[in-house]
């Protein structure tokens, strides 16, 4: 038998149809990572770390999964491509998006390699982050 894994996805959008795009992109999780078993309402944020005229909309989901860590990031990597994502942030520098998929937590494991970092190591200041965490959680 295959051990699942709970993960915590964060989702953030700030172009297009913002609402759609997460419903989108939980589609694409369900079917590519696994099942969602709670997912928060939806929150309106400034963007944050860069200016921009667009406000998110952002949403976190609670899943099940068999992907190994490395292989979530992958997966959550090529949903934001399929999604039309054309440049990922680095080095602190944030761009409008279309999608973005933040792995928050994985199970109760601490990673820390250049490419992967979990716990997320900014989302206990990001109230776009916490709250909606908080609130599938509480």
């Amino acid at each position: 038998m295959t051990d699942t894994h709970t993960v915590y996805l964060g989702l953030g959008s700030n172009l297009g149809d913002k609402a759609a795009n997460i419903t989108l992109a939980v589609q694409h999780i369900e079917e590519q990572i696994g099942q969602v078993v709670r997912q928060s309402a939806l929150y309106i944020s400034e963007p944050w770390g860069f200016d921009s005229e667009n406000e998110f909309v952002n949403a976190v989901v609670k899943c099940e999964t068999i992907l190994s860590p490395h292989q979530l990031l992958r997966t959550t990597q090529r949903i934001e491509r399929q999604m039309g994502r054309k440049r990922k942030s680095c080095n602190g520098v944030y761009h409008d998006r279309i999608i973005d998929i933040d792995i928050l937590l994985y199970d109760d494991l601490t990673i820390d390699t250049p490419s992967l970092k979990i716990p997320h190591p900014l989302m206990q200041q990001r109230d776009f982050v916490m709250v909606p965490l908080r609130e599938i959680e509480g």
